[in-house]
C-alpha cells in the first residue's frame, strides 16, 4: 500500500527478537541460581565448627557456637598417668584465657588403656569436683580408627595426626581450621604460647573494629 506521497508504508518491526528475550531471561536466571548454589557450596566447606556433637549431658549441640573463638580440643581420661597434670593445666588455661574468646573442649575417651570406664555423669562429676573444670565437656566417644566421630576425623585429616593415647591436643582457630596438634607427652605449658598468640590476634582484631 502506498501513502499519499507515493512511498511504501512502513510495517511494524518484527516481534521475533522480543520472543528471544524470554528464554534469554530464563537462561540468565538459571545461571544466576547456579552461581549462587556454587557459592553456597563453597561457603559450606567443612571446618571443625560445622559439626554437631553430643555434650556430656546427652544433648546434641552444634560446634558452631564456638566459631569466632580459639578452641583446644582434647581427648581426656580420668585414670591416666597424664590426668592430674593435664586437667590442672587445662583448667588454668581456661581460667586465664576463657574470658577472651577461648575454650578447652574436652572429649572423654575410653579407647586407650580403658582409662575412662565411667559413665558420662561420673566423668563430669569427677572433672568438676576434683579439678573445678569449667570448660565444655562432651559425651564419651571414639577418637581414632573407623569408629571416630566426624569432628575428630576432620581433626585427623587436617593434621595427619591421629590420637594414639589419652590427652592429644588440637588447636583450632576462630574459623574452625586446625592450626596444630600435640601428643600426650607435650604439656599444656609448652603449647600455651601458641594458644595465647591466637587469642591475642582476636583481641587486637576486636580493638581495631571499635
Amino acid at each position: 500500500m502506498l501513502d499519499p506521497e507515493g512511498s511504501v508504508e512502513h510495517q511494524p518491526a518484527s516481534s521475533f527478537p522480543k520472543v528471544l528475550l524470554i528464554p534469554l531471561a530464563m537462561l540468565l536466571a538459571i545461571a544466576a541460581l547456579l552461581l549462587l548454589a556454587f557459592s553456597a557450596t563453597r561457603q559450606k566447606e567443612p571446618d571443625f565448627y560445622t559439626f554437631k556433637v553430643v555434650n556430656i549431658r546427652g544433648k546434641l549441640v552444634s560446634l558452631e557456637k564456638y566459631r569466632g573463638s580459639v578452641s583446644l580440643v582434647v581427648n581426656v581420661a580420668s585414670e591416666c598417668g597424664y590426668t592430674d597434670s593435664h586437667y590442672k593445666a587445662l583448667q588454668q588455661l581456661q581460667r586465664d584465657l576463657g574470658p577472651y574468646h577461648f575454650n578447652v573442649l574436652a572429649f572423654p575417651c575410653n579407647q586407650f588403656g580403658q582409662q575412662e570406664p565411667d559413665t558420662n555423669k561420673e566423668i563430669e562429676s569427677f572433672a568438676r569436683k576434683t579439678y573445678g573444670a569449667s570448660f565444655p565437656m562432651f559425651s564419651k566417644i571414639t577418637v581414632s580408627g573407623a569408629g571416630a566421630i566426624p569432628a575428630f576425623k576432620y581433626l585427623i585429616d587436617s593434621t595427619g595426626e591421629e590420637p594414639t593415647w589419652n590427652f592429644w591436643k588440637y588447636l583450632v582457630d576462630p574459623n574452625g581450621k586446625v592450626v596444630k596438634a600435640w601428643d600426650s607427652t607435650v604439656s599444656i605449658e609448652e603449647i600455651r604460647p601458641h594458644v595465647t598468640e591466637l587469642v591475642r590476634k582476636i583481641i587486637l582484631k576486636k580493638k581495631d573494629e571499635l
